[in-house]
């Protein structure tokens, strides 16, 4: 089975944001990756609204048709939030207010209660629960206690790595994906992947996702959205072969 890609619209909704223009608008950006091959779309409804906004995901819900993947913190009024609008997935990620992106994995034993909630809620509606967490054994087997559908491994430690330190880093990625995979759970991989550092990524057997924004916005600006994500799908494409051959 081909690794599915999601693309994350966040950042075209910062452009417009900076300018508190109409455009461009982050739900026409998600029919372009839809067309272009994305599997799904990916939006992340933060506290502070920064970037997506209410009305944003509400118009993703009735636009995509692939899947629709909402980040949010767990909070109640996010939980209320999906609860109405339905999403096909929601994955719960940690929020703090000062920082630029999202920083290091959730805090699963700690937010235990919040997530138990949003399980229950999502569990009620229909809807797959995604836990964003760091790649390592305490925060694989916490999340498979709390009877969640998936996890989606932080990269941003193998993206920011260089030399022997990425392969460490990979290597975090490797076991944390096969604990994941032997618990039952489906595996995903995200932040800071770009066509570049991705292959190695999607060489992991166990990885059948990847979530991926800011730097198939970045390209578009040079290329095109359309083909950012074409050329991203070729990435990934050549990193799962890869991962046939081993």
């Amino acid at each position: 089975m081909p690794v599915r890609l999601h693309i994350n619209i966040d950042h075209v909704a910062t452009v417009r944001n900076a300018r508190g223009t109409r455009y461009p608008d982050p739900v026409f950006a998600a029919g372009l990756c839809e067309a272009a091959g994305a599997d799904g779309i990916t939006a992340h409804l933060r506290e502070d609204r920064r970037h997506i906004r209410d009305d944003d995901v509400e118009r993703l819900r009735v636009s995509i048709d692939s899947l629709f993947n909402l980040e949010m913190a767990v909070t109640e009024e996010m939980l209320g939030i999906a609860a109405r609008v339905k999403p096909d997935v929601i994955t719960l990620v940690p929020e703090r207010r000062e920082e630029r992106t999202t920083e290091g994995g959730l805090d699963v034993e700690g937010q235990r209660a919040g997530i138990e909630a949003a399980v229950k809620m999502a569990k009620e509606r229909g809807i797959k629960v995604s836990l964003f967490i760091a790649p390592d054994e305490a925060s694989v087997e916490a999340s498979a206690a709390l009877g969640v559908a998936q996890v989606e491994l932080h990269t941003g430690e193998y993206c920011h790595a260089a030399g022997a330190r990425a392969e460490e880093e990979l290597g975090r990625l490797r076991r944390a994906a096969a604990r994941a995979s032997a618990l039952g759970l489906e595996v995903a991989a995200g932040h800071g992947l770009t066509r570049r550092n991705v292959g190695p990524v999607v060489a992991i057997p166990d990885i059948v996702e990847v979530n991926i924004g800011h730097s198939v916005i970045a390209d578009a600006v040079f290329f095109g959205l359309e083909r950012a994500v074409r050329d991203l799908r070729r990435a990934i494409n050549r990193g799962a072969r890869n991962r046939a051959r081993s």
